[in-house]
């Protein structure tokens, strides 16, 4: 029951910390503050009950819930409104989490339709370009009344679900290129040719969509899992050339991309402009140095947005560095529990899901957490488990059911195949 005492720990510190404005949320929504808090301790103590009985392993789900304890107190404290949406989707999301622990097998068969997963990547990412909402300077966003949904969540979903089938299934043609171009070499084109075309034309979405840091993580997780599959440094190298001759040209043809990255390389050149966000976050992590300022005794509400792409500052400001390190060592640990899982699977299909799920959680942790901190130019992508979102905190939790449920089958028959050895 520890997720429960750390879901406590979260009511206990909003109550604690909030300002005025979210005591006053409280008075007026008491109601609604306390079922909610009901309905998500209880979906949590099940899930943990659920993975206890069945034998999963439960630590990257702790990891999660006190990722998402954090993401918690510090909402409340940023902006008292969200307070209860966010626990909703945080009892959402883990209710997606047990679900797909428990059809684990159905969703796993979905890696036999490797060509209809990858229509499936690029028709998702298609709708916001026909049917979105341009909200903070990206059109990626579907509304539907009251509720915004943002498919590029659920994009990198199939993506991995494609790459992790089809890198499986032709992984020793691609491990044992036969074209050679200059000092690299290459599997014949027409078992690149699908992997290519899923790559540039999700990237090209993102860009015409001006949803850079999307683009960024496609791009990576492509790379990744294509290195993972076939081991070949070529890929890398050939991805790491096009990715930068497609920034280069990214700076010359779209306005959004210049400013970006003029941003990135000089902020103080308009710091009440274009720049206020970066140099407020940069601002925010200064000053609180190492210890941090304290819970509630910072001025994280002076950043925009902070609730969601900065979140991290807020982290930074009030927890200080110590805090800045716990959260980066637990998503370095989750990451590690991924590649753990998928190494001891026997079913490379698995084993590429697995490393894929992890490589998401990581990657996107890193871009967010490299934009707010000045190392890479800022992209407008949440902080898995931590900042305020609802597609954002199903996926997450939706790559933690898949990281969770590799089958236990799989390890077995692998151990077994070494004995036979």
């Amino acid at each position: 029951m520890r997720n429960i005492f750390l879901l406590l720990v979260a009511a206990l510190g909003a109550l604690f910390v909030g300002n005025g404005t979210f005591h006053s949320f409280v008075l007026q929504k008491e109601t609604q503050v306390f079922l909610w808090l009901i309905i998500a301790a209880s979906v949590i103590a099940a899930a943990d009950i659920f993975l206890r009985r069945k034998h999963f392993r439960d630590l990257p789900f702790q990891m999660a819930v006190f990722l998402s304890v954090v993401g918690i107190i510090m909402i409340s404290r940023l902006k008292a409104a969200l307070f209860v949406p966010q626990l909703r989707w945080l009892a959402i999301g883990v209710c997606v989490f047990v679900l797909t622990v428990c059809f684990r097998k159905k969703l796993f068969r979905m890696l036999r339709y490797q060509y209809i997963l990858g229509i499936l990547c690029i028709i998702v990412l298609m709708l916001p370009l026909i049917f979105g909402t341009e909200i903070g300077g990206s059109r990626n966003w579907i509304v539907l009344g009251p509720i915004e949904v943002q498919p590029s969540e659920f994009g990198k979903l199939l993506l991995i679900f494609f790459l992790a089938s089809y890198l499986s299934e032709h992984r020793q043609m691609l491990s044992l290129p036969n074209n050679k171009f200059l000092m690299m070499r290459f599997a014949p084109i027409r078992f690149m040719a699908p992997l290519l075309a899923i790559w540039g034309m999700a990237i090209l979405m993102f860009v015409a969509a001006r949803d850079l840091g999307s683009a960024l993580l496609f791009f990576g997780i492509a790379v990744a899992m294509t290195y993972m599959a076939s081991g070949s440094k070529s890929y890398t190298a050939v991805a790491v050339i096009a990715f930068m001759l497609a920034a280069v040209l990214s700076y010359h043809l779209f306005g959004h991309v210049r400013v970006r990255f003029d941003i990135w390389l000089n902020p103080w050149s308009d710091p009440s402009g274009e720049a206020y966000q970066i140099v407020q976050s940069l601002f925010a992590i200064g000053s609180g140095g190492i210890w941090g300022t304290g819970l509630g005794h910072g001025q994280p509400g002076l950043i925009p947005e902070v609730h969601t792409d900065f979140i991290f500052s807020a982290i930074g400001e009030e927890l200080g560095l110590l805090g800045m390190i716990l959260i980066m060592t637990i998503y370095l640990l989750l990451f590690w529990c991924g590649i753990k899982a998928a190494l001891r699977t026997a079913e490379s299909s698995h084993a590429l899901l697995a490393a894929g799920a992890s490589v998401i959680l990581l990657l996107q942790a890193f871009i967010i957490i490299a934009g707010v901190t000045k190392f890479l130019p800022l992209t407008g992508i949440t902080l898995p488990f931590v900042s305020y979102g609802g597609s954002s905190m199903v996926t997450c939790y939706l790559l933690l059911g898949i990281i969770t449920s590799i089958p236990e089958s799989s390890i077995k028959k692998r151990h077994n195949l070494k004995q036979n050895d």
